[in-house]
């Protein structure tokens, strides 16, 4: 759809016209689909990426119990914050998504610590993503080549991720949505793959009893005989940290909002993208993870990050093993890509409206209208922020997991509290909850406030620490990096930034947005048709 021709003869499309209400000109290629906005947050989720990756967290704090029915706990509340912000990204479909919803609804302030919430949360979710590659594929690699899985080869493993996936984003959209569009297609059958190969390849499987009844407290809180039962405290403490498997696998959809300025009728497409990815996610991997803890063998080699891998081999045989542990690397791979495009459009737009030192190098535009300094920045800052991993895998990929998931959250949830707060003066877009916003976004924030406590919470005990001493291995680094985030953040707010960041900045006129997409379809010889 067109509106009347612009000076010069240039039209708008329709998507253009509701940008330029927001104050943008279309600066970015507009050619995803519908399908596309959706595929690129059900491959961010990646139950073949998220939950299989860090089984660890859930089996060692919960057991098989936190694995399946914390899935579907944490998917449905997960469900219920995916449409509160489905609403907003209807009303304000741009790639600031949820920073540019919490400036709009709210104010600069709220804007501002939204926006830093959400680029640390992205960045810190890439990061996870790649490096439970990284562990994956060296686990791959040394069944086929032997090479090694010490700490060091896995982060080498974890930069050549993040290079492919650098490169990748390099290119044009349309290359990045194709893939996405592969991607969901490689995750759906994947899982049906691998359940088939995990329900008929291994010679005996676990009852289902196993799977939704047994419990498992690894985590030292209880002491050398840890309470396992459904009447202790303690336990319900360690099931309750558990989920973060879940709630970390169920991050990632707001890639849908940050695709929006290259998303068809992204009104609605970014909202329906948005909630669908996650209940498209929940069902498939419910099936996998049943699937999953079916096949463990009866005796498990050790509970660590290495558990699935090891597992599938010792239950189905090295060539088994290893073929299914190809598919999830494949499909891991599709998912550390993606959510490159994700933040990287995140920080262009939050640079666009000065928020982010340099912000002048993070807002360019490639010729290929690709904010190219800005996939370079994220894939830098993935790789820095995973360096505590050369100390200790474990314990850095856990409160990388922890940090991307309090940080997305956060952010998530502040837009959410403000439309809550407008109640019916909210202006929705083409897709709305109606009247059930006031029960959908009451659940949702309750929710988030609830998880963000639990995963501050320390997931190991420090047995008898005055005679044993103080070790790092039990440390959850996610309160120190997330308090010092608020720190620098509020700070930086009340001593500067209040000054001079005032939320999202218009670039022009409508004829002024106008003027500008037609010389950058001139100079980036885009063919007409694109503009439409």
């Amino acid at each position: 759809m067109t509106t009347g021709p612009a000076p010069g003869g240039y039209q708008s499309s329709e998507d253009e016209k509701i940008l330029h209400k927001l104050g943008y000109a279309q600066e970015l290629f507009r050619a995803m689909g519908g399908f596309q906005n959706f595929a690129i947050s059900f491959t961010i989720i990646s139950i073949l990426a998220g939950c299989l990756t860090s089984y660890v967290i859930a089996f060692g704090q919960g057991g098989p119990v936190a694995v399946t029915w914390g899935w579907l706990v944490v998917g449905l509340m997960s469900t219920i914050v995916a449409l509160s912000m489905a609403e907003i990204a209807s009303a304000y479909p741009t790639a600031g998504g949820l920073y540019y919803w919490a400036s709009k609804l709210g104010s600069p302030g709220w804007g501002w610590f939204t926006g830093w919430f959400n680029l640390v949360g992205q960045i810190a979710v890439t990061a996870a993503i790649g490096y439970g590659l990284a562990i994956f594929s060296t686990a791959l690699l040394n069944y086929w080549f032997d090479y090694p899985n010490s700490k060091g080869y896995v982060y080498l493993a974890y930069a050549v991720v993040l290079l492919g996936a650098l490169v990748l984003n390099l290119f044009r959209i349309t290359v990045t949505a194709m893939l996405n569009t592969i991607s969901a297609y490689w995750h759906m059958i994947g899982v049906g793959v691998i359940v088939v190969i995990l329900t008929l390849v291994p010679d005996s499987h676990r009852s289902f009893s196993f799977v939704f009844t047994e419990t498992v407290n690894a985590t030292g809180w209880g002491g050398e005989a840890a309470p396992t039962g459904f009447g202790s405290i303690v336990f319900w403490y360690v099931f309750l940290t558990g989920l973060l498997m879940a709630q970390y696998t169920m991050t990632g959809y707001d890639a849908s909002a940050h695709v929006a300025e290259e998303t068809h009728q992204a009104s609605r497409s970014a909202a329906v993208g948005m909630y669908m990815s996650v209940v498209a996610s929940v069902v498939f991997g419910f099936i996998l993870l049943v699937a999953v803890t079916r096949a463990l063998p009866a005796e498990i080699a050790a509970v660590d990050l290495y558990i699935i891998p090891t597992s599938w081999v010792a239950a189905m045989g090295q060539s088994w093993g290893t073929f299914i542990l190809f598919i999830c690397c494949v499909a891991q791979f599709f998912c550390v890509t993606a959510s490159t495009t994700s933040a990287s459009r995140m920080l262009f737009a939050f640079s666009r409206d000065r928020a982010v030192p340099g912000h002048q190098l993070w807002r360019r535009v490639a010729r290929n209208r690709v904010p190219h300094m800005a996939v370079i920045a994220i894939v830098v800052a993935s790789a820095a922020i995973m360096l505590p991993t050369l100390y200790n895998f474990f314990i850095g990929y856990y409160a990388g997991t922890g940090i991307a998931v309090i940080g997305l959250y956060i952010a998530f949830i502040l837009p959410v509290i403000l439309r809550y707060r407008m109640k019916d003066s909210f202006v929705p877009g083409a897709w709305s909850l109606g009247r059930h916003y006031r029960w959908i976004d009451a659940i949702a924030i309750v929710w988030v406030f609830f998880i963000s406590v639990v995963f501050l919470m320390p997931p190991y005990s420090i047995s008898v620490p005055w005679k044993d001493g103080f070790t790092w291995e039990a440390v959850n680094y996610a309160p120190i990096l997330v308090g010092g985030a608020l720190l620098l953040f509020g700070g930086w707010w009340v001593l500067s930034a209040k000054n001079w960041f005032k939320g999202p900045v218009p670039m022009g006129t409508e004829e002024e947005l106008e003027r500008m997409e037609e010389a950058r379809l001139g100079r980036f010889e885009v063919p007409p048709e694109a503009a439409t």
